[in-house]
């Protein structure tokens, strides 16, 4: 039965005594600063827009955050991309060479790149044929060195969500971290795990302004916990981690959430006409479903047809060598335009 989460059972040694860098912009943090003068942070004093540091905390965009997402800005830290967030886990839980983490591929390649470099061990527990969590495996595979567990929901590159049941049950029985990736929520007719994240003291949710948001160019991700893990991923963090142009991009986009959402609705609208046109093509031997901004088709033979592709001028993704993805291929919503070119270019393979 699992035992009360306790997160300092999780922590390596060094982290729960470090002492973490205090920038100029940390030690002032006074808001009226517009008639202040500034000689505390070695700043060149000419202004450009981005002479001075940012905000190292990102208050700003996480105002707009946490309107948007109903969720405090004390439950979240901002990272250079989600990939710094997931490195951030491994570094403030994981002892190198000792603890390991548990990931359910086909998924996320960072999960056990970002092991790799943390020399930390990835068990690896391949999801059944329909994309779904082998609970039962899962925990049984579970020791006393498992600090993290990583599902990615709606999964890549599946494109399927897991079943609410499956990660109730690993929440409920798993006492490391449980990082949810929802990089796809946005696209997802299911709920996002932010309603419920006062459920689970060991919940982490990983989200991003990449895909539904349109701004991969700036690599903002975000990451939502308790105000006791954030805390702590805060201590390790770099000071100025996400850059002012990147916040001031963000606040710009944020402000326009009205465009946002009319986007991601055309791309849900885009994606029913490919799913539905998809069927014709001959090659295509299985279409499967989705809940993301991409649709993994089985062809009968990947490899050719994406290199045939690639002479039409169309790039997707080849994941024929994933577990249980043999002749796969990964394919983006494009715009209207780019979806009638795939489907003409793949009929005409086909023929």
């Amino acid at each position: 039965m699992k035992t009360k989460f306790n997160i300092n059972n999780l922590l390596r040694e060094n982290i729960k005594s470090l002492k973490p860098y205090s920038s100029a912009r940390d030690e002032y943090k006074d808001a009226s600063t517009q008639e202040m003068i500034f000689l505390d942070a070695n700043e060149n004093p000419f202004q450009n827009g981005v002479n001075r540091y940012p905000d190292p905390q990102q208050n700003a965009v996480k105002d707009l955050l946490s309107g948007i997402k109903n969720v405090a800005a004390k439950n979240m830290l901002l990272g250079n991309g989600s990939d710094e967030i997931l490195d951030l886990l491994f570094r403030a839980f994981c002892e190198p060479n000792k603890d390991n983490i548990i990931s359910l591929p086909p998924t996320y390649g960072m999960y056990d790149v970002l092991a790799n470099i943390n020399a930390v061990a990835n068990k690896k527990i391949v999801l059944t044929t329909d994309f779904q969590p082998k609970v039962n495996q899962i925990l049984e595979s579970v020791d006393a060195n498992s600090k993290l567990l990583f599902l990615c929901s709606p999964n890549n590159p599946s494109g399927n969500s897991f079943s609410v049941e499956s990660v109730e049950e690993i929440l409920n029985n798993f006492n490391g971290l449980v990082v949810i990736d929802e990089a796809y929520i946005d696209f997802s007719a299911e709920k996002s795990w932010l309603e419920r994240l006062s459920e689970f003291p060991n919940l982490v949710i990983s989200q991003t302004l990449s895909k539904a948001y349109g701004m991969a160019g700036i690599r903002l991700g975000v990451c939502y916990a308790s105000e006791e893990i954030i805390t702590v991923l805060k201590l390790i963090k770099p000071p100025y981690n996400v850059n002012e142009l990147t916040q001031q991009k963000a606040l710009e986009r944020l402000l326009n959430i009205a465009k946002v959402e009319k986007e991601v609705l055309e791309i849900k609208r885009q994606r029913s006409l490919l799913l539905a046109t998809l069927k014709e093509v001959s090659c295509i031997q299985k279409i499967y479903p989705t809940d993301c901004n991409f649709v993994l088709v089985q062809v009968d033979d990947a490899t050719k047809r994406y290199n045939q592709l690639i002479e039409k001028g169309i790039v997707v993704r080849n994941r024929t060598h994933e577990p249980l993805c043999e002749n796969c291929l990964r394919l983006t919503v494009g715009t209207q335009k780019e979806n009638e070119k795939l489907i003409s270019e793949l009929l005409s393979l086909s023929k």
